[in-house]
């Protein structure tokens, strides 16, 4: 879809994993989904579809683990794919201009979460992505039905080289809150150290994605022609 094509003053659809990503990405101009995972977006995104003027795009926005061993906790992606799905050149352009930081590559989708150092190293050879996500690809396959732009912006959570503990994943409700009494009775003194590094790297990526959105401004919805943009304010 070429700038002037979009509708003016159209919202970007941003499409996240948890409730703290979402949050993140409100404001004016935009609407926002969650998953986590591909299933709840793509209900999302149909319980949506048709209603309002339409969007100017959708933007997956949020965190993601890290194939790359080279990728730390709060560095920023921008994609060039997810999968075999291509993001939108000129968004993604513009996205790397006001991000110039940010490493740009592939971003492998799942519908689970990849939880061990060896599972990632062997999506990485495969792949060649630079970080994995549950909702990328979900946004990118509706995109492509609505014949809509798509980019995707993720900051690493995890790294490569670490795994997650299973008391942290048990812990994840559907619906992406916190599950007290799962992580409770899924907690081992062994799983004490991991969590700590697990929660200093969830402080790390938090703070990059506030400072991302930041960054992005108003460059967070795909290029509008100057009308629009004067249009809009």
């Amino acid at each position: 879809m070429k700038p002037d094509a979009i509708p003016r003053c159209a919202p970007v659809l941003v499409v996240c994993g948890l409730a703290f990503e979402t949050a993140i990405a409100a404001g004016p101009g935009v609407v926002a989904v969650r998953g986590p995972g591909p299933v709840r977006v793509a209900a999302a995104i149909e319980a949506l579809a048709g209603h309002g003027d339409g969007w100017a795009g959708i933007l997956s926005f949020g965190c993601a683990g890290a194939l790359d061993p080279s990728l730390r906790a709060g560095d920023c992606v921008v994609a060039s794919r997810v999968d075999t799905l291509a993001a939108d050149p000129a968004w993604t352009q513009a996205l790397m201009e006001r991000l110039p930081r940010a490493r740009f590559g592939a971003l492998a989708g799942l519908d689970a979460p990849l939880a061990t150092r060896a599972a990632k190293a062997a999506l990485w050879q495969e792949s060649g992505a630079l970080a994995v996500d549950m909702e990328s690809h979900a946004a990118a396959l509706a995109a492509r039905r609505l014949q809509l732009p798509f980019a995707a912006v993720r900051v690493v959570l995890d790294p490569a080289w670490r795994s997650l503990p299973p008391c942290a994943l048990a812990a994840l409700r559907e619906d992406g809150g916190t599950d007290l009494k799962a992580f409770l009775r899924a907690l081992t003194p062994g799983d004490l150290g991991p969590l700590a590094l697990l929660a200093l790297d969830a402080w790390r990526a938090r703070s990059s994605l506030r400072r991302v959105h930041a960054q992005l401004g108003t460059g967070l919805a795909p290029s509008r022609s100057h009308a629009a943009q004067r249009e809009c304010r």
